[in-house]
């Protein structure tokens, strides 16, 4: 890739969606026929509609050689009265929308055969009360199987790119930008880290903000030096690069008034070895996406300004890299964190904590109406739920329901685990106010919890996501990519949510 200042790849994509219209009209047998292929969704109990349906007894045939039951995919393929290929997904009752999106991503995968240019999309579903329509979860799985990645190869890829997606159904507009957050998201944390580093990190996020009118501030060491972010500066210490930061953008609509915002905050390190406790190769290689927590962040924001969101939202980034280094960091340092707390360092690969406490503390002054933290944290998270689902912990515990039905509903689940308040005992230090960690690692994504906590202002409801989900190996549900952009669906869901909203609203006005 060449020397650390490289910056041939794009740091931030140039979305090239496909055309997508919306077919107001039933489907009809002439407009399947100037397809490359069609793609139906129905429900395993209204499949006798299908007769109704146009090449409704080729496909109902293809059932039958099938023996259709919920959950199975296969292929209608052209014969005398089927013009193009149709394939054909059966939709369990009661679907969830994670099982939803994970049916839809095999009628696309079934669909790259042939590279299609102009697809169509319908469905005979019933909406259900999930948020998540059929034709919507598909357009989100070929949107996520067809988009562009980074790469620095000799010869260009040529990857399969749809022309035209026709949907006989709702209009797929909040899915769609769902779509391109999170596929920002999912290109920013597969950059390389001679590419993406803080210094270009910022860079980029100067000239996105711009294209998107949102505010900009950057919090330099100099800066953070004054402020007193003790732990954050402990962490870029190894660094040879002086560019680490915390980036603040600001979204603010039209009429939003000074009402307060929602504070999206994102751990942004951009390589981790684990400092002076050096990691292996294996647990070092995928370092470069220890950033992902703030590329869900942009990305929500992106989508959220997308959609034209009625409410002002904040995000703050932790931009650094945990490198080693004659001044790096050391196990039993003592530093003094932006809020006054003094930290006990136990182990220099905790640093995500480290750099997101100033990071909340210094979100916590601007007084949001809630926090929201993401970030690749902690091993104990993977070990406790796998990378197929994502850890919550909140400080409001009727926020508990809320976040988990934001994961149902999206499609990105998540579980939200308990920080009880006996656990500060076993962070107790008797040299600083608080112990970064424990050494041994049992509970790690509760005690990180506990620890995190002490930096958010105790009238600010927060919500922190331990993205366990960030990455998986094949995928997950409609990602077939193993980078997933897990959040971005997610964060939607909840600040969408009227019920999150209302709580907020009560808890500011009781």
């Amino acid at each position: 890739m060449g020397s650390r200042q490289d910056t041939h790849v794009k740091v931030i994509p140039i979305n090239t969606l496909p055309s997508i219209k919306v077919r107001r009209a039933a489907p009809t047998q002439q407009w399947i026929n100037g397809l490359d292929t069609l793609l139906l969704c129905v429900d395993h109990d209204r499949i006798d509609e299908l007769r109704d349906f146009p090449c409704g007894a080729a496909i109902l045939a293809a059932c039958a050689r099938h023996k259709a039951r919920g959950g199975d995919v296969f292929i209608a393929l052209s014969d005398s009265s089927v013009a193009v290929p149709i394939v054909v997904g059966i939709r369990r009752a009661a679907t969830r929308p994670f099982e939803m999106l994970s049916l839809a991503a095999r009628l696309v995968k079934e669909t790259m055969g042939w590279r299609p240019t102009t697809i169509g999309i319908t469905a005979l579903c019933a909406v259900g009360d999930q948020g998540l329509t059929a034709t919507d979860a598909i357009v989100a799985a070929l949107l996520a199987r067809t988009e562009a990645h980074p790469h620095a190869k000799s010869t260009p890829p040529s990857p399969w790119q749809p022309r035209l997606i026709e949907v006989a159904g709702p209009q797929p507009t909040r899915c769609v930008a769902a779509e391109q957050g999170a596929h920002l998201a999912r290109w920013l944390s597969l950059l390389p880290p001679n590419v993406l580093h803080p210094g270009t990190y910022r860079r980029a996020l100067t000239e996105h903000a711009k294209r998107r009118g949102w505010k900009m501030r950057v919090y330099d060491e100099p800066t953070l030096r004054r402020l007193g972010a003790g732990a954050f500066l402990a962490v870029t210490r190894g660094s040879p690069r002086r560019d680490a930061a915390i980036v603040h953008l600001s979204y603010r609509p039209k009429g939003s008034g000074k009402k307060a915002p929602i504070a999206l905050v994102g751990k942004g390190l951009c390589f981790d070895t684990g400092g002076l406790n050096l990691k292996t190769a294996r647990g070092m290689l995928g370092m470069h996406a220890d950033m992902a927590g703030s590329a869900v962040a942009v990305g929500l924001l992106d989508t959220l300004t997308t959609l034209k969101h009625p409410d002002p939202v904040d995000v703050w980034l932790a931009l650094a890299e945990n490198r080693i280094g004659p001044d790096a960091y050391t196990q039993q340092d003592v530093v003094k964190a932006l809020n006054g707390t003094t930290i006990q360092v136990m182990h220099t690969d905790a640093e995500g904590r480290m750099v997101l406490a100033d990071t909340l503390a210094l979100a916590s002054r601007s007084k949001p109406r809630c926090i929201i933290d993401f970030a690749t944290l902690t091993g104990a998270c993977v070990s406790a739920l796998t990378e197929r689902m994502s850890g919550a912990f909140t400080n409001r515990p009727d926020l508990r329901p809320l976040i988990e039905a934001a994961g149902d509903h999206s499609g990105e689940r998540v579980w939200t685990f308990p920080m009880p308040d006996d656990f500060d005992e076993d962070l107790d230090s008797s040299t600083a106010d608080v112990m970064q960690c424990l050494i041994d690692g049992k509970g790690d994504h509760i005690y990180a919890a506990r620890f995190l906590s002490r930096f958010v202002a105790k009238d600010i409801p927060w919500v922190h996501i331990d993205l366990s989900a960030a990455e998986r190996t094949g995928g997950l549900a409609h990602v077939p990519h193993a980078m997933t952009g897990f959040g971005v669906r997610f964060g939607l869901e909840l600040l969408a949510s009227e019920a999150f909203e209302r709580a907020l609203t009560a808890r500011r006005h009781p």
